[in-house]
């Protein structure tokens, strides 16, 4: 079911957010090792005719050696994660909403046969107690439509739960509940669960152990995720926003993640497929 988010988003989506990582209803386990548990579940659509397909992806990680104060500022530090993001194609913020909230762009790499993906997403974080959260969902924003050389995705809410459980130890959640677009093969859903996904964190968490010697070295005292007022981006009207709904009708054809057993690309079809 999709749902609305206030802009920028407020308690309750933090609190929605929250419920999502702590669930494990309906959750399928997909991988679990050395400290690594990947789930995933595919809801059904409500109307077989029009809804988006929806993949939720949710991984977790047990960390025992960088504190969660700094994997979150890993995860907000853009210029950082041009050094360990080897999906990342493009990156950049647009403006900012409020004192804990941005919009920004990500294209990020596929893995071949997959044409590139992008989004501009609305992005807000905060801290609460022990707890570190950082949430988005796509949005439209005016001056940043879809480009032809990628396809559009959408995030229904994705983002990341940090736990401090010791002052250098945490546990590290990621949950994505993302329309791709086009045409995604099953075996590719197969191996992010499997394979992509454990891959990723053990990049996130390398990149934390690193953090703090690199950040010595390049504007320790810049944090405008914790320190608004030193933010440079530009602050934009709110009103020029509209979250994105996933089932919305679009230029890129939607096809439902169970049934791509046939498709072998984005935006081509097996010769054998009826």
């Amino acid at each position: 079911m999709s749902r609305r988010y206030n802009i920028p988003p407020d308690d309750a989506c933090f609190a929605d957010f929250r419920n999502q990582c702590l669930s494990t209803e309906h959750w399928h386990n997909k991988y679990a090792k050395q400290g690594m548990e990947v789930w995933v579940e595919v809801p059904p659509a409500s109307n077989k005719g029009t809804a988006a397909k929806l993949h939720r992806l949710k991984c977790k990680m047990t960390i025992t050696d960088v504190p969660a104060a700094t994997m979150y500022d890993v995860l907000l530090d853009g210029q950082y994660r041009e050094t360990w993001d080897n999906a990342m194609l493009e990156s950049y913020d647009i403006a900012r909403v409020s004192p804990n909230a941005d919009v920004g762009y990500y294209a990020w790499r596929c893995p071949s046969p997959l044409k590139n993906r992008d989004v501009v997403t609305l992005r807000s974080w905060r801290v609460v107690a022990d707890e570190f959260l950082i949430i988005n969902f796509s949005v439209n924003h005016p001056d940043y439509p879809p480009q032809n050389n990628f396809v559009r995705a959408v995030s229904v809410l994705t983002g990341y739960l940090l736990k401090s459980t010791g002052p250098n130890s945490c546990t590290f959640t990621y949950l994505s509940e993302a329309d791709p677009k086009g045409y995604i093969p099953k075996w590719v859903v197969n191996t992010a669960s499997r394979a992509l996904a454990p891959r990723v964190l053990r990049s996130v968490h390398k990149a934390g152990q690193g953090y703090p010697q690199w950040k010595r070295q390049n504007a320790p005292d810049y944090k405008p995720w914790l320190h608004p007022e030193q933010s440079t981006v530009q602050i934009m009207d709110m009103a020029k926003l509209t979250q994105v709904d996933p089932a919305e009708p679009t230029l890129q054809r939607s096809y439902s993640l169970e049934n791509c057993e046939d498709l072998t690309m984005d935006g081509q079809e097996n010769e054998d497929s009826s």
